[in-house]
């Protein structure tokens, strides 16, 4: 919303959000994404913010992490590993971060490395990405003019579920059985489904393999913002 004020743009026709992790930041062993490279542990998105990974993992409570695993991480053996990492502490490398995890996981799960959820759970800590995607989403649709949309793509099922809540909020009135009385006050829809969840392709992921686990999804705003 402040970058269209500051370039003078009231309303556009379209969003697109991509909510995955560049190639470029995960190629990077400095930027601290990635758990098949040495580097330090770092996992900001914005390189002026103060917390890292290292950071918070070597202060944060068993509880904390575990908390932090099991939410954002959908970590089964999330309090096994906070307490691995505790032991560990303290933590400076993403390899060794990657080796605690292994070692503290009682298997292995089938064609996924031990460390991704751990991974992906700390990052999103560190970047209040949960937050972030949420006022993200919000302004996003402020922004759109009638018959705009707003296409998001997710990478994994924490945000796809915050991504389809908020677009079920916004497409609910619409949606809802013809028999339901709705309240004048609740208003129309302010939004319709364009596309519910698409996954790429066989030849998009041969292509690129990262793209496994995208899913897209579309609406359309179809009222007018309120003034």
């Amino acid at each position: 919303t402040r970058l269209l004020n500051d370039i003078g743009i009231a309303q556009v026709q379209g969003v697109l959000m991509d909510l995955g992790v560049s190639s470029p930041q995960l190629n990077d062993p400095q930027r601290g994404f990635s758990f098949l490279k040495s580097g330090p542990l770092d996992m900001r998105m914005d390189r002026s913010a103060s917390l890292t990974a290292a950071q918070w993992l070597n202060t944060a409570s068993v509880g904390e992490i575990a908390t932090v695993l099991r939410d954002y991480g959908e970590e089964r053996h999330a309090r096994r590993i906070a307490k691995a990492i505790v032991q560990a502490r303290p933590l400076s490398d993403t390899l060794e971060l990657a080796h605690v995890v292994g070692d503290a996981q009682p298997r292995s799960t089938p064609g996924k490395h031990d460390a991704t959820r751990v991974f992906q759970a700390v990052r999103i800590r560190v970047n209040d990405e949960m937050n972030e995607l949420e006022l993200g989403l919000e302004q996003a649709f402020a922004a759109l003019a009638v018959g705009g949309r707003l296409a998001v793509i997710s990478f994994h099922s924490l945000e796809d579920r915050r991504v389809k809540h908020f677009f079920r909020s916004l497409t609910r009135a619409a949606n809802l059985p013809r028999r339901i009385p709705v309240r004048a006050a609740d208003g129309p829809a302010t939004a319709r489904s364009v596309v519910g969840r698409v996954k790429a392709g066989v030849a998009e992921v041969a292509r690129n393999p990262r793209a496994r686990s995208a899913l897209l999804r579309v609406v359309e705003r179809v009222v007018e913002r309120a003034a």
